[in-house]
């Protein structure tokens, strides 16, 4: 049976249903994606400026192809991060998680300041990759274990903005950072040092998620009892298997986890290979009007992500009040719909930034529902391991994304048509979402 809470009347306020323990959980959940998006973000701003210091002006022909890699390799550590960070917080808890992926990808977006070489400050964001992508899956998993049945999709809506705020931030800052000269890169990135300091609220005032101590309660029981030759029921066998192994042995959990790669690489693969380069395309539309780039690539990555802020949130909601599977079919439609309108047929810049608040409502927005439907496909046992994998694992394939991106810009000579290529990639969500199994409503299940 579900522990958490329920809400027993539709004329309750959704909001009175959530307690002040189960708000500082989404707090430390949506600060922790919040200041992922910020160093994400950063990444994307400055990637330009930094391999400008950073190559042989001989190499500046083919800096969207270095700039590709640097993304890409970063996305392989975020995918690796992930999973290890989801099969620990299944094993040593969900706080304790968080924490030590805060206090990580603080120290390393700090020390990528300090980069000298364009292979160093790859190593570094690989590093940085690996400590950011271990906390998604850990934050989702105490949301959606402590939030009420009936509100989880709102908890996960506002959990997932965080994302898109830190995006806003790392605009904001970048807009008055970019004229401080040639070391305004490093900058930003120092700034990326201030998330360790929240680790010391979150280990104070933010609750364990009960779903999970009982899981462990029951898992270190049947452990114990299997080293001393004890014969196990089957639910104490499940609890023994490594959370890995059990994501392959149960047939439903086996199907939904494969139709939910396919759908998370859908919006993992669009997102990086596609809308990353928002900010620099409008950049470069304005410095041919002769404005400056920097700035007009600020406020394309403002506007862009007040959308996806919306899209979020408005996601979750949705989902809570529709379901999961229309909703975020919808989502991918207009995605798709969306990449051509932005990339090729709208030209003028004020036009631009108002479909780049569109686009940013759907194809960054688009993200909620992982955290929203992931969490009530697995048992408390495996859950953060099960929606770490869906998250994390098509990085291993995305991360091809930025790359082959790149490549098409260079060939092509400019942004449209590569853009328009790689959106294809939403036909693969529209095609998978129908099958996945529809959670709307249902208890989230335990492993009681």
């Amino acid at each position: 049976m579900e522990t958490a809470v329920t809400i027993s009347s539709t004329r309750t306020p959704w909001y009175r249903a959530v307690d002040k323990s189960q708000w500082r959980a989404l707090v430390a959940a949506n600060l922790g994606w919040l200041f992922d998006g910020y160093e994400t973000y950063a990444l994307i701003l400055t990637l330009g400026i930094a391999l400008h210091q950073l190559l042989d002006p001989s190499q500046f022909a083919r800096i969207p192809v270095y700039a590709g890699g640097v993304i890409a390799i970063t996305l392989l550590g975020w995918g690796i991060g992930g999973i290890l960070g989801g099969v620990l917080a299944d094993y040593i808890g969900r706080r304790r998680m968080m924490i030590y992926a805060m206090i990580g990808y603080s120290v390393l977006t700090g020390l990528t300041a300090l980069s000298w070489s364009w292979v160093s400050f790859a190593l570094l964001r690989f590093l940085v990759g690996i400590a950011i992508g271990s906390e998604w899956g850990t934050g989702t998993a105490m949301v959606a274990e402590l939030w009420p049945n009936g509100t989880r999709g709102k908890g996960a809506g506002l959990m997932q903005c965080g994302l898109g705020i830190g995006f806003f931030l790392a605009s904001a800052i970048w807009l008055f950072v970019s004229p401080m000269g040639h070391m305004a890169w490093r900058y930003m990135y120092l700034l990326g040092i201030v998330p360790a300091i929240v680790t010391l609220w979150i280990r104070r005032r933010v609750p364990e998620s009960g779903l999970w101590e009982a899981s462990n309660e029951h898992r270190t029981r049947a452990i114990a009892r299997a080293s001393r030759g004890e014969r196990l029921d089957d639910s104490e066998r499940h609890l023994t298997r490594f959370t890995l192994a059990e994501l392959f042995a149960d047939p439903k959990v086996r199907r939904n986890t494969l139709i939910g790669l396919v759908m998370s690489g859908t919006t993992t693969l669009a997102w990086w290979g596609i809308s990353t380069w928002v900010p620099p395309y409008i950049g470069s539309l304005a410095a041919k009007n002769g404005l400056s780039a920097p700035q007009w690539a600020s406020f394309a990555g403002m506007v862009y992500n007040v959308g996806a802020v919306a899209g979020y949130i408005g996601l979750g909601f949705l989902a809570d009040r529709f379901g999961r599977k229309p909703v975020t079919l919808t989502y991918f439609i207009v995605s798709l719909i969306l990449t051509p309108v932005l990339f090729l047929w709208t030209h003028n810049l004020i036009a631009l930034l108002i479909v780049t608040l569109v686009n940013g409502f759907f194809t960054l927005g688009q993200y909620s529902w992982m955290p929203t439907w992931l969490p009530e496909l697995y048992p408390t046992r495996m859950r953060a391991t099960g929606i770490a994998f869906s998250f994390n694992i098509p990085r291993f394939v995305a991360f091809l994304g930025p790359l082959v991106a790149g490549t098409l810009i260079a060939h092509f000579g400019g942004y449209g048509k590569a853009a328009t290529i790689v959106g294809m990639i939403y036909i693969l969500g529209i095609v998978a979402t129908p099958f996945m199994t529809e959670t709307h409503g249902k208890l989230m299940e335990d492993d009681g």
